[in-house]
């Protein structure tokens, strides 16, 4: 074998190789991406049912009102973060409309009528169904970052990275509680 043959098969090894690596890491984005509007979906399917179990509600109660405006008013924070690519202000206002999800049920238990009521109860079991989607949703997309980030950093793969920085090398937000949620939670104690 001539030194000019070894020379052309390592190049075509090599630019297999950053190919493929360019092409794995351009899937890992994609996945990062349809995980994030999977999430938007859940998102705005979350509100649609708040909205729909308001209305049940209003006949009932004078907390719709404040309500719906909190809900209204995070998830216009959430689409004007999102719009400016402000994610991490996007996830808080999210945050936040979850944190009313989980009050709706003791707001129920304050109306025996309401809880009664056969579009409210499915409209509540609507809620818990779509923040368990949205949870699920949340930790598809935490885990395609996690594998995105993994990949991009093994050696070989990051010397790729550095070549094509624009194309390849971006910082996702996770979805992630709070630091207050947090340590509310870790001094959570059940009480019998």
């Amino acid at each position: 074998m001539s030194t000019g043959l070894i020379i052309l098969i390592i190049v075509i090894i090599t630019g297999a190789f950053i190919v493929l690596t360019y092409n794995k890491l351009i899937a890992l984005i994609e996945a990062i991406r349809n995980n994030q509007k999977q999430i938007d979906i859940q998102l705005d399917r979350r509100f649609k049912v708040f909205e729909s179990l308001i209305n049940v509600v209003k006949k009932y109660m004078d907390y719709e009102q404040t309500t719906l405006k909190d809900v209204v008013a995070l998830r216009n924070q959430a689409e004007q973060a999102k719009a400016s690519g402000n994610e991490s202000a996007r996830i808080a206002a999210e945050n936040e409309i979850s944190k009313i999800a989980s009050n709706i049920k003791l707001v129920f238990e304050q109306y025996p009528d309401l809880k009664a009521n056969q579009n409210a109860l499915q409209l509540q079991e609507e809620i818990v169904s779509t923040e368990n989607k949205l949870a699920y949703a949340k930790q598809s997309y935490n885990d395609s970052i996690e594998n995105y980030n993994a990949n991009k950093k093994a050696f070989f793969t990051s010397i790729i990275v550095t070549f094509f920085k624009n194309k390849l090398d971006f910082d996702y937000p996770y979805w992630q509680l709070s630091n207050e949620k947090v340590a509310e939670q870790e001094n959570y104690t059940v009480k019998l």
